[in-house]
C-alpha cells in the first residue's frame, strides 16, 4: 500500500491535510523530520501512517499516560497492533508487553521518556528492529518550551545506544524559532526536513472577557452551552476546588483535576471527562497535555495563563476534530499578580507581559497569536471577540498626555502600577516614601477608576508610546514617539465598546446545518457502542464524522465509505448499525445495504 491507501483504509480520510504528505514522504525516504503543526492539524498521522509502511517497529516517545492510552485505543479500534509501556502498568504487565513486542506483536509502541532510562527497555530496544523513533510534544526537550521535561534530554543518548540508528521524527504544536532550533540540537536530528504549517486554527473563536464577577460569567456561559464538553483552566489548586464545588452547587456537573489530588482521584476525574460522564472539568495546567478528546467545544481560562505558549497549547484542546469551538479568557488584573508569584525567572516574566498584552490588545486576537509565533499569515480573522465586537473610536489624547507626562516625570524608575497610583493621587506608603506625591502629575487623574487608566496605559504600550524595561520588576519609560503626543499635534484615538454595546455577532460556524434529531440518535448509538467496548465515544467516531453522516446520509457501504473518518475497518465494525440508524427516518434515501 501507499500512504494514501493506508490513510483511507485505517483512518478513513480521503486526502491528507496541509503538510502531512510531505512529512510522511520524507520519513519514508529515510530522512529525519521536524513537523510544527497546530493542535488538531493531524500530527499523529504523520508518524502513524509511515509506521504502518516501514519495515520494523515505530517507537513513539510521549509525555503523558492519558495521551498514550487514548491513541493506542484509537489504533486498536482501527485494527492496528499497538501498545503503551509506562508507569500505569504493573511490573508483570510491563514484562508481558515487552515479551509481546519481542515477538513482533506490535507495529507501534508508545513509551514515556523515563522508560528509556530503564535497563529492561534498553535491552529490548537494542534487540528490536526499530525503524522509526517519533518524539511527540517535542517542545518538552527545550527550556524555552512551556512543558520542559528533563527526561527528554536523554532521548539523544538512547538513540546513540542503539546498534542501528532509526529514522528520527519530532512533532510539536507550539515552537518559536528558539524552541525549533533547540529541538533539532538536543534530539540530534540529522539534516532534518522541517515543515511548519502555520499556527492558525480557523475553527477556533478567541475572546477575552473582563467580568466583574467571574463565577457568574462562567455559570452563565455553561448554562448557555448545556450538553457541550469543555475544559475550565484555573491558575491554582484552590481555584479548581472552588470553581468545581460552586458549579456542582448550582447543578452543573463538573469534575476537577490538579496535582494535589491522589492518582486514583485524578484518573477517575479524567475518565469521567473523557467518557462524557461529566461535561466539564475544572483543572490546573497539570491536566490536558496530549489529551486526544476530539469533541471539546470550549476551553475557558478562569485565570490568565502564564505565557502564550501555554495558552495556545491549552486552547488548542478545543475543536480537535475541526468543529467550531470557543477559547475564552476571563481576565482580571489579579491574574497577573497571581502568575508573578508562581514564576521565578526573567524569561517567564517577559512571557507573562506578552500574555498580559494579549489580554489587553484591541487588535485582532488571532493575528496577535500568529505574530507571536512568527507566522507570516496576515488577515483580520472575523472570528475573535475583538474583530466581532462593534467598537467606537474615542479621543483619549488628554488622558494619554497625562499618563505619558507622569511616566516621564517618574524618570523611568517605577512600574506601571505605581504610575497609576500617582495619577489617581493615592497616598500610599510607597508613593510617599519616594516623594511621588510632590510631582506635578500627582492626582492628575483623580477619581478615575484604576481599570480605566490601566486600559489607556496598555493601549499606549501596545502602540509603542511607552515601553517596559526589565523582566522580573519591569519599569515603564516613554519612547521617542511620546514627544508627538506630549509636544506635538498627535491625536490618540482608542477603540472602545460603546456604553450600550450591541452584542457581538455570533462566532463563525463551520460546515453545513445538520438534522439535530438524527445527530442525537447517532451520538446515542455511538455511546452505546463505546460503552460496550470500554472506550471513549470519540474513539468510535468523532463528532465531525457524525455530522458528515448527517449531511451525506449514506444508505449503503459504498456511500458510508465516503464519510470523512470512515475507513474499511470501521465500515466492517460499525457500518451496518449506523446505516440502519440513518435509514430509519430517511426512507427517501433507503437502499438495501450491501454486505460488509
Amino acid at each position: 500500500m501507499n500512504p494514501a491507501e493506508t490513510l483511507k483504509k485505517y483512518f478513513g480520510y480521503e486526502g491528507f491535510r496541509l503538510g502531512q504528505r510531505e512529512v510522511i514522504d520524507e520519513i519514508l525516504a529515510g530522512r529525519d523530520a521536524l513537523a510544527i503543526m497546530p493542535t488538531g492539524a493531524g500530527k499523529s498521522l504523520c508518524f502513524q501512517v509511515p509506521a504502518l509502511l516501514l519495515d520494523g517497529i515505530t517507537l513513539v516517545i510521549s509525555p503523558l499516560i492519558s495521551l498514550m492510552r487514548d491513541q493506542v485505543d484509537a489504533l486498536i479500534q482501527a485494527d492496528i497492533p499497538a501498545a503503551f509501556i509506562n508507569s500505569s502498568l504493573t511490573t508483570a504487565q510491563t514484562h508481558k508487553a515487552l515479551a509481546n513486542a519481542r515477538k513482533g506483536a506490535y507495529k507501534i509502541i508508545y513509551a514515556a521518556p523515563e522508560r528509556l532510562e530503564t535497563e529492561s527497555f534498553v535491552r529490548f530496544a537494542q534487540d528490536a528492529n526499530i525503524a522509526m523513533l517519533a518524539v511527540d510534544e517535542a517542545h518538552c526537550v527545550s527550556h524555552w518550551g512551556q512543558d520542559f521535561r528533563p527526561s527528554y534530554l536523554g532521548i539523544k543518548n538512547f538513540i546513540g545506544s542503539l546498534p542501528k540508528r532509526p529514522v528520527l521524527s519530532a512533532f510539536t504544536a507550539t515552537a518559536t524559532d528558539i524552541v525549533r532550533d533547540d529541538i533539532i540540537k538536543l534530539l540530534g536530528l540529522h539534516d532534518p526536513f522541517v515543515r511548519s504549517t502555520g499556527f492558525n486554527r480557523e475553527n477556533l473563536y478567541f475572546e477575552v472577557r473582563y467580568p466583574k464577577k467571574k463565577f457568574d460569567e462562567l455559570a452563565a456561559y455553561l448554562q448557555e452551552n448545556t450538553g457541550k464538553s469543555g475544559i475550565i483552566y484555573c491558575a491554582t489548586r484552590k481555584a479548581v476546588d472552588d470553581v468545581s464545588n460552586r458549579l456542582r452547587g448550582i447543578g452543573i456537573p463538573a469534575a476537577r483535576y490538579h496535582a494535589g489530588m491522589s492518582q486514583e482521584e485524578r484518573t477517575a476525574a479524567q475518565s469521567d471527562f473523557l467518557y462524557d460522564r461529566v461535561p466539564v472539568i475544572a483543572a490546573t495546567n497539570a491536566f490536558g497535555m496530549g489529551i486526544d478528546k476530539s469533541n471539546v467545544s470550549f476551553v475557558l481560562h478562569y485565570n490568565m495563563p502564564k505565557n502564550m505558549e501555554s495558552y495556545y497549547q491549552e486552547a488548542g484542546r478545543a475543536g480537535r476534530d475541526g468543529s467550531p469551538a470557543e477559547c475564552i479568557i476571563l481576565f482580571s488584573q489579579q491574574d497577573v499578580m497571581v502568575n508573578r508569584m508562581l514564576i521565578e525567572n526573567d524569561i517567564d516574566h517577559r512571557r507573562l507581559r506578552e500574555m498580559e498584552a494579549y489580554c489587553n490588545t484591541t487588535e485582532c486576537l488571532r493575528q496577535y497569536i500568529l505574530d507571536y509565533f512568527q507566522d507570516e499569515e496576515k488577515h483580520a480573522c472575523g472570528n475573535c471577540g475583538n474583530c466581532n465586537t462593534e467598537r467606537e473610536l474615542i479621543d483619549v489624547t488628554l488622558d494619554a498626555q497625562k499618563i505619558l507626562s507622569c511616566v516621564h516625570r517618574m524618570k523611568g524608575r517605577y512600574g506601571l502600577a505605581l504610575v497609576i497610583e500617582v495619577l489617581r493621587g493615592a497616598t500610599t506608603q510607597k508613593v510617599k516614601s519616594f516623594n511621588l506625591d510632590k510631582i506635578k502629575t500627582f492626582g492628575a487623574m483623580n477619581g478615575r477608576p484604576t481599570d480605566e487608566i490601566r486600559r489607556i496605559a496598555q493601549f499606549l504600550l501596545q502602540k509603542g508610546y511607552i515601553r517596559q524595561v526589565g523582566d522580573r520588576y519591569p519599569t515603564v519609560q516613554t519612547s521617542e514617539t511620546a514627544a508627538e503626543v506630549l509636544y506635538g499635534n498627535k491625536i490618540i484615538s482608542m477603540p472602545v465598546k460603546p456604553a450600550a454595546a450591541v452584542p457581538a455577532p455570533e462566532p463563525k460556524k463551520a460546515g453545513q446545518a445538520v438534522d439535530s434529531g438524527l445527530l442525537a440518535r447517532l451520538k446515542a448509538l455511538r455511546l452505546k457502542l463505546a460503552n460496550a467496548e470500554d472506550v471513549p465515544a470519540f474513539v468510535v467516531f468523532s463528532d465531525a464524522t457524525l455530522r458528515d453522516m448527517c449531511v451525506k446520509l449514506p444508505a449503503d457501504d459504498a456511500a458510508f465509505l465516503t464519510v470523512s473518518g470512515v475507513g474499511e475497518v470501521k465500515l466492517r465494525k460499525y457500518g451496518r448499525l449506523f446505516i440502519d440508524e440513518i435509514n430509519q427516518q430517511q426512507p427517501q434515501h433507503h437502499h438495501p445495504p450491501q454486505n460488509a
